[in-house]
């Protein structure tokens, strides 16, 4: 089984999911555990293994709408915790800006902060849980040290 630290997977799966899919990928060896950065539009000077598309011996780490972690998630919040405001942030969904204008309403209802907590609490737990599909194991900070 192939070992992780949380932060770098963290930064790795913020980076796929900064952009459209397939705009910015990682991958994670299965056999080091290193994670390997690509994007479309800046590609990197990072020396990157000729089969990292092509080999089974790198899992690609999912964007953010893999894990249903988008507009589902923002629509979830909303739905627990500002019921009468559904409607009003399912239209903001429906065209470009939205995450902005999302935050905006967020900050006008004064759960902003709350979003934020909800939206990482949720985002370690899908990643932990897709980590465990796939024969990945966390390094936690404490273990550094042990390491």
């Amino acid at each position: 089984m192939v070992a992780v630290r949380y932060d770098d997977l963290s930064l790795a799966f913020d980076f796929v999911s900064g952009g459209p899919r397939m705009e910015h990928n990682a991958y994670i060896s299965i056999d080091t555990g290193q994670i390997y950065w690509t994007s479309e539009l800046n590609p990197t000077e990072e020396e990157v293994p000729a089969d990292l598309e092509t080999s089974d011996r790198y899992i690609a780490i999912p964007h953010k709408n893999d894990l249903d972690l988008g507009r589902n998630l923002a629509l979830r919040f909303v739905a627990q915790e500002l019921p009468e405001r559904y409607g009003r942030a399912e239209a903001v969904f429906r065209s470009k800006g939205a995450y902005a204008r999302f935050k905006q309403l967020l900050e006008s209802e004064g759960v902003l902060e709350k979003w934020y907590q909800f939206e990482a609490e949720s985002v370690e737990k899908a990643l932990r849980a897709w980590c465990a599909e796939n024969g990945i194991q966390f390094i936690e900070q404490a273990d550094e040290s042990s390491a």
